[in-house]
């Protein structure tokens, strides 16, 4: 069985037996749960639904989180002209998805962590627009969350994905890697090229800041998954041309985890530090929560 405590062993394993990275998983995973592969298949394919669902969801024009700091972006970003996009077409229609993924988690509707709620936007809006954008069928769409998983398995096992441990690198970074790996696969990338997306996607996220306004999982962690989306698609784009980092991906999540661990607590979900201390912020916390 594998033990996803390196990237390096997963990609090796997968290329000396021919297969995809989500192969591999999907196999190791049933036989770890006891289930069949179709089993296992079928609780993922439950998984995909329900992104699917938030993302359409979170894009209602009249959505709103409790605090009111959110709701609305995703149906704006999901019927802007196409005449007024900066990016267009498959770009848009992601950082739309994502911002609305992550206004629905706001506004407390059911959603998948992956692998967090305050990342909860990047990896579905990833593959839902890029099976939308190829034509692909739904399968590929659920097996490119098995390959996500496997990356996002080794680094929480050899980085973090908590925000109170590692800042937001370890949430949306984690899930914009997760998500450059499950792009690049869809795309029919092997597993070396989806390890090379993945260290992209984290080497640019590296050393992001946990500062949620008010302590809650809004501002600026909404907008961070339209970045996330972005980042991800950017390093699939990269590495499916041919073009990876210098460091192997097992060394970028061990100096995420560096970084992570030199944080300062102010920058690692406590709300004290970051535009959660801005003067704005802490007028924002005092209406929101009604405490100083």
């Amino acid at each position: 069985m594998i033990d996803y405590n390196s990237i390096d062993v997963l990609v090796k394993t997968a290329e000396s037996e021919n297969i995809s990275i989500s192969e591999l998983a999907l196999r190791d995973q049933a036989k770890r749960m006891e289930k069949t592969e179709d089993e296992l298949f079928k609780i993922m394919r439950h998984s995909y639904l329900v992104m699917c669902e938030a993302a359409e969801k979170g894009a209602e024009k009249d959505l709103r989180s409790a605090s009111g700091l959110s709701g609305g972006g995703g149906w704006k970003l999901m019927n802007t002209p196409a005449a007024n996009q900066l990016s267009g077409g498959f770009c848009s229609r992601a950082i739309g998805r994502a911002v609305a993924t992550a206004e629905y988690n706001a506004a407390m509707g059911k959603i998948v962590a992956a692998p967090t709620a305050g990342a909860c936007g990047i990896l579905p809006a990833a593959l839902i627009t890029m099976r939308e954008e190829r034509k692909l069928d739904e399968k590929s769409a659920v097996m490119a969350l098995f390959t996500a998983g496997a990356f996002g398995m080794v680094l929480a096992n050899q980085a973090s994905i908590s925000g109170a441990e590692g800042g937001c690198q370890a949430e949306c970074g984690s899930a914009a890697g997760m998500a450059a790996a499950a792009l690049v696969e869809m795309a029919g990338g092997g597993p070396a090229i989806c390890a090379a997306a993945c260290g992209i996607a984290l080497a640019n996220q590296m050393g992001l800041v946990c500062d949620p306004v008010a302590g809650l999982v809004e501002a600026p962690c909404i907008v961070r998954n339209a970045g996330g989306v972005m980042c991800a698609i950017t390093a699939a784009e990269l590495a499916l041309a041919g073009i990876s980092l210098p460091i192997p991906l097992d060394e970028v999540i061990g100096a995420m985890r560096e970084v992570g661990v030199s944080m300062p607590s102010v920058l690692r979900e406590t709300a004290l530090g970051g535009l959660a201390a801005t003067t704005t912020g802490v007028a924002l916390k005092e209406k929101c929560l009604g405490c100083k």
